[in-house]
């Protein structure tokens, strides 16, 4: 079991338009030419953050064009968020907030020994970093710039670095990166 940020971002760092816009990265290329399809066979908890269950509930659920869609993801879900959000019917979603670690102990269970996604944003993934609880990193650059936006993981990670353990080739628009995520002697009790 591994808890991973799988997530794509601009070459300039950016997982979102400062206004939570993903419209540059879909024209990039097509998800089924990535990883992701194996990816998500793995996965038994996810977790994200507001901005990104409403971007999914806006985009995906209930579009403003077009007919309204199902909830993507078939395992659990925690969405970290301090104000009260609309469920999505029929779907396991659970609402928390505070420190990732108690959160993090119940996806585990639940996810019965699967890896646990962490969708995003940058900040939730942080949290998740500064309890030492990522294992891996694997992110789609995508071939173009933002100049500002919601940043892919808002942290400083020097020492130790990350450990670079594939690059891939995704069509012309990716390149996908996975970095396994090491922490220094004194903050691994809790990975």
């Amino acid at each position: 079991m591994r808890t991973q940020f799988y997530t794509a971002s601009s070459l300039d760092g950016f997982i979102a338009t400062e206004t939570d816009s993903l419209d540059w990265l879909f024209p990039l290329g097509d998800i089924n030419d990535t990883s992701y399809p194996q990816f998500i066979q793995e996965v038994g908890a996810l977790a994200m953050g507001a901005a990104t269950y409403e971007w999914l509930r806006h985009n995906i659920v209930q579009p403003e064009s077009g007919p309204p869609g199902e909830w993507p993801y078939e395992q659990p879900a925690w969405v970290f968020t301090s104000r009260s959000l609309p469920a999505v019917p029929d779907a396991d979603i659970r609402f928390v907030q505070g420190d990732v670690r108690p959160v993090h102990d119940e996806m585990r269970v639940e996810g019965n020994g699967r890896n646990i996604w962490l969708l995003g944003g940058g900040d939730l993934v942080g949290q998740f970093y500064d309890a030492a609880l990522l294992d891996e990193i694997i992110v789609q650059i995508g071939s173009v710039t933002l100049g500002a936006g919601k940043p892919l993981l808002p942290r400083r990670i020097t020492f130790p670095s990350l450990k670079l353990m594939s690059v891939q080739q995704v069509g012309h628009g990716f390149a996908e990166l996975r970095y396994e995520v090491s922490y220094p002697p004194d903050n691994q009790e809790n990975s």
